[in-house]
């Protein structure tokens, strides 16, 4: 289907996207919570913990190249129940493992089977609907995930000395298989423009090599899979291992963190058309917005064990700003290569999230065996990381500004 959607078509069309994506977004989240139970039957050390919760993120990075060109070439609907079967198989993989290894080759599997859940209705939405509208989309799709991260807090915490986390984990396979049922119902068939529409391009040049494109980089790679990265795990430990928190109080704690962000996506997609009608402009919000995170990330740091789950709260709030640029650069694109722009960007976004979970569980140890106490090693791996994020965000402001269409 070619054009903007009639109205309650694409209502429908985001609900049956929206519904698969809470899901996937619970299963980005979850380890959090499981963290403490994982770490005690697993022995775990720091350095495992962000390796297993990073491998989600590894396993979905490395998809995302394949995934833009099968997007741009296949459409969203077949994209993504081919993925979200693999999923499937991943969440019963997962609930049996008996080893970290096991453990760890299952997550990356499930990092694989979500992969689409969010490029896929984005690259729909690009075609499908008017530009204000696929700003306002993409900040109720993310606002979506918040409600799956939510659900990955609290409720988990409540369900596991009822059920156990394996039985979870075959909860969500039948979730998944609901939600396939669903798009398959709901979402249009992918359409060619016309009998004489070309291919697109079948090498990403076109998108890396575009000013625009390399502008938003490292701020994706630090600050947005930085966010993401204490959101999904290390907000969850720091609670632990810093604040004391036992793992109740913890996951009412990471239940704060993923409600405040649910009310920040919901509010970006209320004001982002109007912000586009009174001209301002993504660069400009990001540029104003995102350096209020660098503060309250250091607040958090010279706070130590007093920063709790409100600060991380503002930390993830205050970072939401950089969320905006993944539309933006699909955007500067034609539809006919949206799917290749948005899969590039999310592949920064993910190699960034493993890099960050999993280099500061690696500094964390190696601050530990370099004499610090777990809260001093906790903060220095959180000083080399907003170190990373303010550095990112100078290349954004000293980069030529360039975003004319390729």
């Amino acid at each position: 289907m070619t054009g903007v959607l009639p109205a309650r078509t694409a209502a429908v069309v985001f609900l049956a996207f929206a519904f698969a994506y809470f899901f996937s977004a619970l299963l980005r989240a979850i380890t959090a919570t499981l963290s403490p139970t994982l770490t005690q039957e697993f022995a775990l050390h720091s350095r495992d913990l962000g390796l297993l919760a990073g491998g989600y993120f590894l396993g979905f990075a490395a998809t995302q190249l394949p995934l833009g060109t099968w997007l741009d070439r296949h459409g969203p609907k077949k994209v993504i129940l081919g993925f979200l079967g693999i999923a499937v198989v991943a969440c019963v993989a997962f609930s049996m493992a008996t080893s970290f290894s096991g453990l760890l080759a299952a997550r990356a599997l499930c990092g694989v089977g979500v992969s689409a859940c969010l490029m896929a209705p984005l690259t729909g939405f690009r075609r499908w609907l008017a530009p204000a509208a696929q700003l306002r989309a993409n900040s109720w799709m993310l606002m979506t995930g918040s409600f799956g991260m939510v659900a990955s807090t609290l409720p988990v915490q409540w369900l596991m000395p009822v059920f156990g986390w394996r039985v979870l984990f075959w909860v969500l396979a039948a979730a998944i298989l609901l939600a396939m049922a669903v798009i398959a119902w709901g979402v249009p068939a992918w359409e060619r423009d016309g009998p004489g529409r070309a291919e697109p391009p079948a090498s990403y040049a076109q998108v890396w090599k575009h000013p625009y494109f390399r502008r938003m980089v490292p701020i994706g790679f630090f600050s947005y899979g930085g966010m993401i990265a204490m959101q999904t795990l290390w907000a969850g430990p720091w609670l632990v291992r810093v604040a004391g928190y036992e793992p109740l109080q913890a996951a009412g704690g990471l239940f704060t963190i993923n409600l405040c962000m649910l009310a920040t996506f919901w509010t970006w997609g209320m004001a982002n058309p109007l912000l586009a009608r009174r001209g301002l402009s993504t660069e400009r919000l990001i540029a104003w917005g995102l350096p209020l995170s660098f503060i309250v990330l250091a607040t958090i740091i010279v706070a130590g064990s007093s920063a709790g789950a409100l600060a991380w709260a503002l930390f993830c709030v205050s970072s939401t700003f950089v969320s905006l640029a993944q539309p933006a650069v699909a955007m500067v694109f034609p539809p006919a290569l949206a799917g290749r722009a948005l899969s590039a960007y999310n592949l920064v976004i993910f190699g960034g999230v493993f890099t960050v979970q999993w280099g500061i569980g690696l500094m964390v140890d190696g601050f530990g065996a370099a004499g610090l106490d777990v809260a001093g090693s906790f903060r220095a791996a959180m000083g080399v990381f907003l170190l990373c994020s303010i550095a990112s965000y100078g290349y954004f402001i000293l980069a030529k500004p360039d975003n004319h269409r390729a």
